[in-house]
């Protein structure tokens, strides 16, 4: 083996290295991410978490911010006891379908926890839990089930899985667009290994979905109910289409002549019409069946988004794949790569990133929907640092196209004859009689007796020069075919063949450079991958309004200490009020001794005064019931601080009167 074909294998080494290095790094990223958030979020809750009701409640209905699909118990309540409370069958409220219902039989005294988990409109789950008491709240051992959080394991593992469906789909469609538009037959590898991996990758997403959706362990995915209702969910559905759509796609192309070179070198055989039409139509179809279970689904502007996240999608894929077509067939075959090929591919590159770009700022805004959010949500902070990627990426694209450009200008035009000297090129009588030597000959055979071999050449064999040079296999060996009108050795060229296994320093810059343009765009496809499944700030900003306006104090527990002067006459009274505002309240006091616990006394009275507006002192009219104090229609008509004055009498002749200020809203 000459030192040519060694530094080649060297580099194909490196290479496929370098590739495994690169798929490699963004699996790790995405198995140390996180669970996923989710795009919906709960926007409301009836009972109200934390509530306090006088009669049990007949159903618990929850209300999002969007669509939710239902799993089997979605809705799980828990009495004081831990136990499961027997609920009717789930439904959607009055039909919409951003609600979730659940009927409760007669509920006894205590505090309930609600458990709940529901998979939004875009493909992805939410959980959560809210409490309510019926009476009086309780002391209670109920607590989440453990399959509650999302799972690491199956998170990780559906992750990867969907990251590595896009890098098939890239592969796939990248390298077919690659041959379509410059002729030149892609690496079978990598049409043949982008169709197995796409298709591996979503049988594995099939049976993956189901303990995603859950939140339950890997394990989970070989149960078959799980299965089927994976299969009849709009994310299985689209998964079932698209292992159809790779089923019909191979032999459909391969009958279409999409993937034969022809003859004639100019772009793979068949009509261009149907080859045209047939690998549109597989594309977009392909590309659907992500926008269907995606953030384009829900949301705003629904049909506009879905088609930007296909366009999104087609223009990844054919960037990233061609990317790769290119530098495989840079790196094995430079010389088969016509100069008008590589103009082509360079118009397609730049003409998908500038689809990316238009998509990308579109899909920003709208998953963003302020500024803030770029900083004060998860989305954000992806985008930032996706941005941050794509802002690398650009000057890499910059200079592949840079030298791309450079790649596409004949030799003879980068490299004039010396002065006094005229080159002209071998006639097509001696082309053939040279290709059938370089076909017979090894390589080093051939380096040996190409001087010879041109310097032997009959004059009478030269042909007009310029049809020789519009012949596509004289191009890719020009500098080997070139002859002088002096043949002194000493103007011979030193300097390595090209094919000699040391290319020209413009393809090794591009090489480079295309390298370094995949490598980023992996780890910008890997946040892209995160992003998706990750709640839109728009979305999580506004879940936060909703959350905060259920959260605002549903009641206030205050303490105030008395003492009525005699032994053992002080303690503490402790006074809820629920929910805190303007309108009806429900209060509930009690009594606590000199030793901590709980004490009766013979009266308790509660007034309210808003001394400001010259309200009160409105009487809470306290009664006793049984250990506690308490009443459910005390009016407070205006908003402010009041004034809460208890009057605690422990005997016909001793008592006290304590006070402190409560804001109601």
């Amino acid at each position: 083996m000459d030192g040519g074909s060694r530094g080649a294998d060297r580099r194909g080494r490196r290479l496929r290295h370098l590739a495994l290095v690169l798929l490699v790094a963004p699996l790790l990223l995405l198995a140390g991410a996180g669970s996923a958030s989710a795009h919906a979020a709960l926007k409301g809750a009836d009972p109200v978490d934390g509530s306090v009701l006088k009669t049990a409640p007949k159903a618990v209905t929850l209300t999002f911010t969007e669509s939710v699909g239902l799993l089997d118990n979605s809705i799980r309540v828990f009495d004081p006891e831990n136990r499961r409370v027997h609920t009717d069958e789930q439904e959607h409220a009055d039909g919409r379908s951003d609600t979730a219902r659940v009927t409760l039989p007669d509920l006894k005294q205590g505090t309930y926890i609600v458990a709940w988990r529901v998979v939004s409109a875009d493909s992805h789950p939410v959980s959560g839990a809210l409490t309510f008491s019926v009476g009086r709240r309780s002391a209670t051992t109920a607590a989440l089930p453990d399959d509650e959080a999302q799972d690491a394991a199956s998170t990780a593992l559906y992750n990867t899985a969907r990251y590595i469906a896009y890098g098939g789909l890239a592969l796939l469609l990248g390298a077919t667009a690659f041959a379509m538009v410059t002729g030149v037959a892609a690496p079978r590898g990598l049409l043949v290994g982008g169709w197995w991996t796409l298709l591996a990758a979503t049988l594995a997403l099939l049976p993956l979905r189901g303990p995603y959706e859950r939140g339950s362990g890997p394990a989970a995915a070989f149960d078959l109910t799980v299965l089927r209702e994976t299969a009849t969910s709009r994310p299985g559905l689209a998964l079932l289409v698209r292992v159809a759509l790779l089923a019909v796609a191979a032999p459909v192309a391969a009958r279409a002549g999409v993937l034969r070179a022809r003859a004639d070198g100019r772009g793979p055989a068949g009509s261009g019409r149907l080859r045209f039409a047939i690998v549109s139509l597989l594309s977009l179809a392909l590309a659907l069946t992500w926008a269907v279970a995606e953030h384009a689904s829900a949301g705003i502007q629904v049909p506009l988004a879905m088609t930007s996240a296909v366009l999104h999608l087609l223009a990844m894929a054919v960037w990233l794949g061609g990317l790769a077509a290119l530098v495989t067939v840079v790196q094995r075959t430079p010389g088969e790569l016509p100069a008008p090929a590589v103009a082509r591919f360079s118009r397609l590159a730049f003409a998908a990133v500038a689809v990316l770009a238009a998509t990308g700022a579109y899909q920003s805004w709208r998953g963003l929907g302020s500024l803030d959010a770029l900083t004060s949500t998860p989305y954000g902070r992806l985008l930032v640092a996706k941005l941050a990627g794509v802002a690398l990426l650009l000057p890499a694209a910059a200079c592949s196209r840079r030298f791309t450009a450079r790649l596409a200008v004949p030799a003879a035009a980068e490299v004039p004859a010396p002065p006094g000297r005229v080159r002209e090129t071998v006639g097509a009588a001696s082309e053939d009689a040279y290709a059938a030597h370089v076909r017979g000959a090894d390589a080093a055979h051939v380096r040996g007796a190409d001087a010879a071999h041109v310097q032997d050449a009959d004059a009478a064999h030269v042909r007009d020069p310029a049809r020789v040079q519009g012949a596509s296999h004289v191009r890719g060996v020009r500098g080997a075919l070139d002859v002088r009108t002096d043949t002194d050795p000493q103007d011979a060229p030193t300097g390595p063949a090209p094919g000699d296994g040391a290319p020209a320093p413009h393809l090794r810059a591009l090489r480079r450079s295309v390298l370094a343009e995949i490598s980023l765009g992996l780890v910008v496809l890997a946040l892209t991958t995160l992003l998706t499944g990750t709640q839109p700030g728009r979305a999580a900003e506004g879940a936060a309004a909703s959350t905060a306006a259920a959260e605002q104090p549903l009641g206030s527990a205050t303490v105030i200490p008395f003492d009525v002067g005699t032994p053992g006459g002080h303690g503490k009274v402790q006074i809820e009020l629920t929910p805190g505002r303007v309108g009806e309240n429900g209060v509930q006091a009690l009594i606590f001794g000199p030793d901590g616990g709980i004490a009766t006394v013979p009266e308790l009275r509660l007034t309210f005064t808003l001394e400001g507006r010259d309200v009160g002192p409105l009487d809470a009219r306290l009664t006793d019931r049984g250990g506690y104090w308490a009443t459910d229609t005390l009016n407070l008509p205006l908003p402010g601080r009041w004034t809460m004055r208890a009057t605690v009498r422990t005997s016909d002749i001793d008592q006290v009167t304590v006070s402190t200020t409560v804001r109601i809203g």
